[in-house]
């Protein structure tokens, strides 16, 4: 996630590395804040594997400032990780709105189409987040007010993101 998230903030722009660490909290920072001693080894790896490339420019009043930029591998790179997602970035929702904010980054419609099938088609599996046995439970089966707010809550938040999607997928079709 924290390498996609690298990629597809300097897929737009240069960057320094300040800059990039507070997008990535803005972006996911309210589940995983990312820290320095994350993210600066993040960027190493990806520079060492030739997918960005670090230069120094003068500081207006501090130190010099390392400019992150992304290198053409690092954009094919980048749009491969779109196109082919992992399956726990298509079922995870933090790692999902990390591949949404940048799935705009592909340009092919039928590439982004089949990325938002295959999370409509996790969506429309019946699940929960407590079970009877295999059988999963659904909040009105449930006593506990904050259990059944725990679901009340993800089935609001899966209606809308279904309707979304069906909606998106149609306009991309079309």
């Amino acid at each position: 996630m924290l390498e996609l998230a690298i990629l597809g903030f300097l897929y737009d722009a240069p960057l320094h590395g300040y800059e990039l660490r507070k997008r990535i909290t803005a972006l996911t920072g309210h589940v995983r804040p990312i820290a320095e001693s994350t993210l600066y080894p993040a960027i190493k790896r990806l520079e060492k594997a030739g997918l960005l490339e670090r230069a120094t420019e003068p500081g207006a009043v501090a130190a010099p400032r390392h400019v992150l930029t992304l290198t053409e591998e690092g954009r094919t790179e980048l749009r491969r990780r779109l196109a082919e997602p992992v399956q726990r970035d298509i079922t995870d929702e933090n790692r999902w709105f990390t591949v949404l904010a940048f799935l705009r980054h592909l340009d092919d419609p039928a590439a982004q189409t089949a990325v938002l099938r295959r999370r409509l088609a996790f969506l429309e599996e019946p699940a929960s987040f407590f079970y009877d046995g295999d059988r999963p439970l659904s909040a009105e089966e449930l006593e506990d007010p904050f259990r059944r707010g725990i679901l009340t809550i993800a089935r609001a938040t899966s209606r809308a993101e279904l309707g979304w999607l069906r909606e998106t997928i149609t306009a991309l079709d079309g």
